[in-house]
């Protein structure tokens, strides 16, 4: 494997799901990770380390994007309030309606080495599991590899 080291893709899924949303005129909703100080939100609407956040252009002013975090000014309590939130910070993007969208495992927050987990082809015929109890459904051209993740 190669000591190539690629940028995180949670960006680039966040900014298509936020699209995605937008387009199937739903209300694009942030569920972040707010346990850590750099994550500027109201911290009186923080609940069990986290907050929901509705980011649909018409609830937002000065809505800024980029790899590294998302920054916009909302109302809360009538009061507008300026957020900064890492894109590392961010749990989830759904719609309000259907929570329809993308979820995210906790990442690390720069600054604390920890090993990627990566996502490798894991192919489970290799004979090692114990003899079913009943007969085996027929074949229907072999097993599908399988994804896990692996630290």
């Amino acid at each position: 494997m190669s000591d190539f080291v690629m940028s995180s893709s949670r960006p680039y899924f966040l900014r298509a799901a936020y699209d995605w949303i937008l387009d199937n005129q739903c209300t694009p909703y942030l569920l972040v990770d707010a346990r850590d100080e750099r994550v500027q939100v109201p911290r009186e609407f923080v609940k069990n380390g986290e907050i929901v956040l509705n980011i649909n252009p018409s609830a937002v002013g000065k809505f800024f994007w980029d790899n590294d975090y998302i920054e916009f000014s909302a109302r809360f309590g009538g009061v507008a309030r300026q957020m900064h939130i890492p894109i590392w910070a961010v749990l989830a993007i759904y719609a309000k309606e259907n929570g329809e969208g993308m979820a995210f495992g906790p990442a690390e927050a720069p600054g604390v080495k920890a090993e990627s987990p990566t996502l490798q082809a894991v192919d489970d015929s290799d004979g090692n599991e114990p003899p079913p109890e009943s007969p085996a459904p027929p074949d229907k051209g072999g097993k599908r590899p399988s994804l896990k993740v692996v630290k």
